[in-house]
């Protein structure tokens, strides 16, 4: 049976991010009671990362497709069609404003998959609203919004997951665990091989189309001319390029740092802290060769090596997707480095490094397989899950700092303990200008 609405006030109290509070759409009713106990979930943007993800959670014996939403017509309507087919029924629900799932009382968590200037205001308004959730990466569009989802988790007493996912791969973990246990002596220096910064969207206007409210897709965003390049129209096979301009995402300093660097922060032990410093590229035209240094006086390098590679004393450690090389001097010891080496099995060469190499290792981290498991196996036992808000804020932040290092070309001296400049630096650099009713 249906449940009495909420009121105005009581959302707006409940809901309410900072000191915008949103309006709501009239009419929300809460849907029908969940079947059989398991956790609901809301998915919020249904384009071709939050299919995928939508596929595991319904996969997952725990998790059933309640709510699809999406400002794209045709988007939300294959969506929530696509899982009532799977879950043979018609209890998933498609909404045009994600405001709607928020409201509803009924569901126990939600998925968001938006470009990134959307993350921390559908974050925040769902964990005010007493959701759990999980946030794709990058987790956040600016250093202040970082700050703010890690407040919210707390005040709200949540549980958050990024989907940063290299954390549930087997050989990331153990790359880790190698550089932890000392195994390539002390660190000296460390490399992520990604794309560039973001940079400012100079798409041309497109013709308006039928089915799309270009408004809330731009949200919080500066209001434009709609570009397909932006938003392209209906159910399509690849990630749209929204994720290149600063506006809307971060550039692969944020698409892909959010993977790489996140590795070099959980390597280096930073999960609770972050750079202390940032180097501008010598070409201030470039787009690699900025650096963040960590404390010891420990850079990373933008644009070299593998993945994330680890430089130390007594040799080094790369990793990548499905590839990891542990070496001594210029001599691979152990893993697979070559994609193209048909002689050697990564798992089994995991299984060697776990056998011998580190069987008396110290320090053992997080082991997680299956990142949307280890999700809601956190909502249930109310334990941090593996990339929390505090991962995913603070290697949120990294990448920030390293856009912004490009975008103002000067080197930036940081207190991660207080997230703010310890010297120099625009308080403008650390978050950035809100349209209309949207604040963070």
């Amino acid at each position: 049976m249906q449940t009495p609405s909420l009121s105005r006030r009581r959302f707006l109290q409940s809901t309410a991010v900072a000191s915008a509070p949103f309006i709501l759409p009239s009419g929300i009713l809460s849907a029908e009671v969940k079947p059989n106990d398991k956790i609901s979930v809301g998915f919020i943007g249904m384009g071709k990362q939050n299919g995928g993800l939508m596929n595991r959670f319904m996969g997952a014996k725990e998790a059933i497709c309640v709510a699809v939403s999406d400002c794209d017509t045709t988007r939300r309507n294959a969506a929530r069609d696509k899982a009532n087919g799977r879950q043979k029924n018609k209890d998933c629900k498609a909404y045009e404003d994600f405001r709607e799932i928020i409201a509803r009382k009924d569901i126990d968590a939600v998925c968001i998959a938006t470009p990134d200037h959307w993350h921390a205001i559908q974050t925040i308004a769902a964990l005010e609203s007493g959701k759990d959730v999980y946030c794709e990466k990058p987790l956040t569009h600016n250093v202040h919004e970082s700050v703010e989802v890690m407040k919210a988790v707390k005040n709200n007493k949540r549980v958050l997951q990024t989907g940063s996912m290299q954390r549930s791969s087997r050989e990331f973990r153990i790359a880790c665990e190698l550089v932890r246990n000392g195994v390539i002596g002390e660190v000296k220096r460390t490399a992520v091989n990604i794309g560039g910064p973001g940079r400012p969207c100079d798409l041309k206007t497109e013709p308006d189309e039928p089915g799309l409210d270009w408004d809330m897709w731009i949200g919080p965003g500066p209001m434009r001319g709609y570009s397909s390049v932006l938003s392209p129209r209906g159910v399509h096979g690849h990630f749209p390029h929204w994720r290149n301009y600063k506006e809307y995402g971060g550039g692969m300093v944020c698409d892909w740092g959010a993977h790489m660097i996140d590795i070099i922060q959980w390597g280096l032990n930073k999960d609770s802290s972050g750079p202390v410093a940032t180097i501008p590229a010598k070409d201030p035209k470039a787009m690699k060769g900025a650096q963040l240094v960590y404390a010891g006086d420990i850079p990373m390098m933008h644009g070299e090596g593998q993945g994330a590679t680890f430089y130390g004393t007594d040799g080094r450690v790369e990793c990548h997707r499905g590839l990891l090389g542990l070496y001594k001097g210029d001599k691979l010891i152990a893993g697979k480095s070559d994609r193209n080496d048909k002689s050697k099995n990564l798992n089994q060469e995991l299984d060697r490094i776990e056998k011998e190499i580190l069987k008396d290792a110290k320090v053992k981290l997080y082991d997680s397989n299956n990142h949307i498991g280890d999700f809601l196996q956190a909502m249930q036992s109310r334990k941090k899950p593996i990339t929390n808000e505090i991962v995913g804020a603070r290697t949120s932040i990294a990448c920030h700092l390293l856009n912004q290092t490009y975008y103002n070309q000067t080197a930036i001296a940081w207190d991660p303990k207080k997230n703010t400049f310890a010297k120099g630096g625009d308080p403008k650099w650390l978050t950035r200008n809100y349209r209309g009713q949207w604040k963070v």
